[in-house]
């Protein structure tokens, strides 16, 4: 039995390879970019108004003659002589020979003429070619998560497509003779599966949608033969149950025939001792116990760091932030612990129900609170370790 840190150590030093697509923008969404990108065009690509009012060529007199009106798609390629204005629209191009923008609520109007209220300086209400970004200047480094506003900034470059990391495949393989689906009968010694929908929820909610899923009963022969044909279909393979010493469980055994190596098994925690990860060419295999929060809490703090870093992303195992806990809490268990909790901007309060098999707490949960093994306790203010889920 391996401690959390020597867990997280060989995970951080595990390598595989990621696999480069090019997709479109929108298909991009929430994955990391592969090649640092450049601007093709100036962002804006010209001088352009930032609110409604006049673009003007500046004199010394506060009375300026119009000439002409300039919406936002407009180009008004006339010179405009010293004195002389033009109507103009939030975004629309500012003529050349234009030297600012005084906004319509400080003017006045009367026929053909436009009177300020007072004198204007250079530039005053343009936003200039370029401002945003120059043509040729790095426009989004390799390694970029593409959220909307990424998204939405390589569109407005003129981008269709992008090279992006590709997320790895996921299988989860179901295990145990007691469970059923929910919706059928609940006969005696059966239990209501909820793994698999949990955990395809999880890999959802945090963008990982090629899922796919697996069942197999308590038999050797049968656990081998799914195992065998998921992580043949997939980059990252959960497993949901049997990896115990009871007579049933057979994934140690089934793994073991396959020629998966085995980097670690059992982690010097609570929940999720029973853990197993393995390694099998470029696949990745995370055993996770049956019971639900210890699955769930292996997940968050195990495998969700995996599938990030396998997609590109710059992340470490048990990264973690620092809160003062709302209340004394006594510790006393040989086992470091990952305990539900629920957090707010600089508090932290460990929640009830903390046993393996229990999701209700969980529900509630938006953090996990690390405690060290032993016997000690925390006061209410102590900083405590958490990892946001």
């Amino acid at each position: 039995m391996i401690s959390t840190s020597e867990a997280f150590s060989i995970l951080e030093n595990l390598n595989y390879s990621k696999r480069i697509i090019e997709l479109p923008l929108f298909e991009a969404r929430n994955h990391v970019l592969a090649e640092t990108v450049y601007s093709p065009i100036y962002m804006p690509p010209f001088r352009q108004a930032t609110m409604d009012g006049f673009a003007i060529s500046l004199h010394d007199s506060l009375h300026y003659e119009i000439v002409g009106e300039v919406k936002a798609g407009d180009f008004f390629d006339t010179e405009l002589k010293f004195g002389q204005a033009v109507k103009i629209f939030t975004g629309a191009a500012v003529p050349d020979s234009a030297q600012a923008v005084i906004q319509i609520e400080k003017v006045t109007i009367t026929s053909s003429e436009l009177q300020l209220e007072e004198s204007i300086k250079p530039e005053t209400n343009v936003r200039q070619l370029g401002a945003q970004i120059m043509k040729g200047d790095v426009a989004l480094e390799k390694g970029t998560f593409l959220n909307p506003a990424a998204i939405g900034f390589l569109t407005g470059l003129g981008f269709t497509k992008v090279k992006a990391f590709q997320k790895p495949s996921v299988g989860i393989v179901v295990t145990g003779n007691e469970l059923v689906s929910a919706g059928e009968n609940l006969s005696g010694g059966k239990v209501y599966e909820s793994n698999a929908i949990m955990l395809q929820t999880a890999l959802f909610n945090a963008n990982f949608n090629a899922v796919s899923l697996y069942k197999v009963n308590d038999n050797l022969e049968n656990t081998k033969n799914t195992l065998e044909k998921a992580i043949g279909e997939n980059d990252v393979i959960l497993v949901s149950g049997g990896i115990s010493v009871g007579n049933y469980d057979f994934v140690g055994k089934a793994l073991e025939s396959l020629k998966v190596e085995t980097l670690f098994y059992k982690v010097n925690q609570k929940p999720g001792k029973p853990l197993l990860v393995g390694k099998q060419n470029d696949k990745i295999i995370f055993a996770l116990p049956g019971n639900p929060a210890a699955s769930l809490t292996c997940f968050y703090v195990y495998v969700l760091p995996t599938l990030q870093r396998r997609s590109g992303m710059d992340c470490k195992y048990g990264s973690q932030l620092n809160r003062n806990l709302t209340h004394d809490f006594i510790v006393d268990n040989p086992r470091s612990q990952f305990l539900k909790a629920s957090i707010t901007d600089d508090e932290v309060m460990i929640l009830s129900h903390q046993d393996s098999g229990m999701l209700n707490s969980f529900a509630l949960a938006n953090a996990l609170v690390y405690v060290a093994d032993g016997k000690y306790q925390l006061l209410k203010g102590d900083k405590v370790s958490v990892y946001p889920i």
